[in-house]
């Protein structure tokens, strides 16, 4: 039998601004049907000068930009912070990055940004990984 989502959960976001994560499918909206390994989808809408803390998460992210910009910035594979690097994701573009690797999202233009994430697994507190 299909499982009906009528409404997300708003999930409290770590950064330098308010920024809203709205989960349809994962560990705190849909908990019973979420087995081991599966997704979380989530809507995100982060205004103009958000900046994440960096981190190193446990599973893979697979992000759909709906409006604006995103950007993502990663380390090469010498980790010195002096060499990251960044791409930004605009509008009907999409990105992925995988788990075990440095990363960190903002949305440093006027108009923020909305997108759709997925991960794989779902999305936990405990397995993100951020940075101090």
């Amino acid at each position: 039998m299909p499982t009906y989502i009528p409404t997300p959960t708003v999930i409290p976001a770590a950064g330098s601004k308010p920024k809203l994560i709205e989960e349809f499918v994962g560990r705190v909206n849909t908990p019973d049907a979420v087995a081991a390994g599966a997704p979380s989808i989530a809507r995100m809408r982060s205004p103009s000068g958000w900046v994440e803390p960096g981190q190193t998460p446990e599973f893979d992210e697979y992000t759909v930009v709906l409006k604006g910009m995103l950007r993502v910035e990663y380390r090469n594979s010498d980790q010195r912070e002096a060499n990251n690097r960044h791409i930004d994701v605009r509008a009907g573009e999409a990105i992925i990055t995988r788990r075990g690797e440095w990363i960190r999202y903002s949305t440093p233009e006027a108009e923020g940004a909305e997108y759709l994430a997925v991960c794989l697994p779902a999305f936990s507190p405990a397995t993100v990984n951020r940075d101090e």
